[in-house]
């Protein structure tokens, strides 16, 4: 067993309104005119019904459901601005007071680079618990979205997804891929085992769920029942649109967060209907569609401010959010992958988000290879210190050393020097040498940290109790046929990862 190390977030010095405060009314304004006028289409009838009996109008013909200005608002003046994803280990909560950005791994991806043999092969719960293991001993890893898919589990998988997780690291565990109330009632069942009490399991939650709308302006019948559930026990729950300009979104990148937003907000909004004060969060993950291929590209150019958006659109509303800060469509480790994710990070952190997503997959969010998580990680330390705070206190100022050196001399033999060197954080990936003294390369120095890691990295085991307990849940899960019959048909009718594994849970 080791040690996890403590979480390194990204802790901005200031924060920045970078649409300004008009544009972002604007958008705010077009998702309540969309709400109001054009609706969403809900397949659920407990949530058709929940919104009928608070305000909203629902078309029993067409199961649109139109939500006035004055419901929305009322509602969503209801969520908590602030709340703690708790995590196997206190010293791993995240506290989502604005303070910090916490990032997590990318998912829930259907392939992996076998880390032995290097092939490219379809996922397995192992891989979920390596990938795990892998994000536990990365202190820029905030907390951990099961990075692909148990696809050797096919009817239960998402609940073996969380097993591997919380098996493999002490950060939080955030699922993305839970459908149904069914398959929610048992995670319900497994968070109520990592927690302490009920109380304990409502102030620091060691389970959330993420759950993806179907764009444009349509919601997920068993998306909607899962998160239902998860708010009846306190667990907190987002909502993502994946919309894309082009495709499932207007050609416009302003229509696009409008439309994504709404879908997001009609969600919350239910979640609050039905019990007030639930823990909620926003998220919006738009993509913009490329106009010769067809392609869904999750960072473009047009796109990406579609990131800062939703950060800001969110805060606007009330409630914290998950932003896009990592995530590529580079299809192999290198130059892309960061460029595609140093932008997003970086205005995100300056805009206050308080959680973020994408770190690990590659291909449009599909394979995970596991040097990607350990570049991305250095990615992120890199962000993190530009925008820390500058210290320019006496100590870091040096005043007494440069006069003590003076014109003309140099700083080698002065102790300062030495002190002031070790203090300071580099890479180590770009800073590493070979045997010959030649510059390696940091894909290939990624590579070895992550074979290290996975060779010798053993998190905190859960308590045999409790592992047992687990075993026990899953064990009657794999053995309940209304819950595989019920799991099988939303995988089938999501349309998004829930019924093929891939990107973000999206089923937009």
């Amino acid at each position: 067993m080791s040690a996890t190390p403590p979480l390194a977030p990204i802790r901005p010095a200031a924060h920045v309104d970078l649409l300004g405060a008009a544009r972002v009314a604007a958008l705010r304004e077009a998702s309540l005119a969309l709400l109001e006028d054009v609706g969403v289409h809900c397949p659920s009838p407990l949530a058709r019904r929940i919104y009928a009996e608070h305000g909203a109008a629902v078309d029993p013909a067409t199961s649109i459901v139109r939500i006035p200005p004055d419901v929305v608002v009322a509602a969503m003046g209801r969520a908590p601005r602030t709340y703690t994803l708790g995590a196997r280990s206190p010293a791993h909560d995240l506290a989502l007071d604005g303070s910090a950005l916490y990032v997590a791994t990318d998912g829930c991806g259907i392939e992996t680079i076998d880390p032995a043999t290097r092939e490219r092969r379809a996922s397995v719960k192992a891989d979920v618990a390596a990938a795990a293991r892998l994000a536990d001993a990365l202190p820029a890893v905030g907390f951990y979205w099961p990075l692909v898919s148990a696809q050797d589990h096919p009817a239960t998988a998402p609940l073996h997804e969380i097993d591997a997780a919380v098996r493999n690291t002490v950060k939080h565990v955030q699922t993305e891929t839970l459908m149904g109330a069914a398959a929610a009632r048992y995670a319900v069942e497994i968070a109520r085992v990592l927690a302490a009490d009920d109380a304990d399991l409502r102030a620091r939650p060691p389970l959330s769920s993420l759950v993806c709308c179907i764009a444009p302006l349509a919601l997920d019948a068993d998306g909607l029942e899962s998160a239902l559930v998860f708010a009846e026990a306190g667990l907190p729950v987002g909502f993502m649109s994946m919309a894309c300009a082009g495709s499932t979104g207007p050609a416009s990148v302003a229509g696009t967060i409008a439309q994504g937003d709404a879908e997001i907000v009609a969600a919350l909004v239910l979640l609050q209907m039905a019990h007030p004060g639930a823990p909620v969060f926003h998220s919006l993950m738009t993509g913009v569609m490329h106009p010769r291929t067809g392609a869904h590209l999750c960072t473009s150019r047009p796109g990406e401010v579609a990131y800062v958006a939703g950060v800001e659109l969110a805060h606007v509303w009330g409630v914290p959010t998950l932003a896009g800060v990592f995530g590529t469509d580079a299809v192999e480790p290198g130059w892309q992958q960061a460029e595609a994710a140093a932008v997003a990070l970086t205005l995100c952190a300056l805009a206050g988000a308080e959680t973020g997503s994408g770190m690990g997959l590659l291909d449009a969010c599909t394979v995970w290879y596991p040097e990607a998580l350990v570049l991305d990680a250095d990615l992120h330390e890199r962000v993190r210190a530009d925008l820390a705070a500058f210290d320019t206190g006496p100590e870091a100022l040096a005043l007494d050393v440069i006069r003590a050196v003076g014109p003309r001399g140099h700083y080698l033999d002065v102790p300062h020097t030495r002190a002031g060197l070790r203090a300071m954080s580099f890479s180590r990936l770009t800073e590493q040498l070979a045997a010959d003294g030649s510059r390696r390369d940091p894909v290939e120095v990624a590579r070895a940290e992550a074979e290290r890691i996975l060779a010798t990295h053993e998190p905190e085991p859960l308590e045999d109790a409790r592992a047992r307990e687990i075993d026990r849940i899953l064990r009657a899960a794999d053995g309940d046929p209304a819950f595989a019959s019920a799991h099988a048909t939303a995988r089938g009718t999501s349309g998004g990862s829930e019924a093929t594994g891939a990107g973000r849970g999206s089923s937009g």
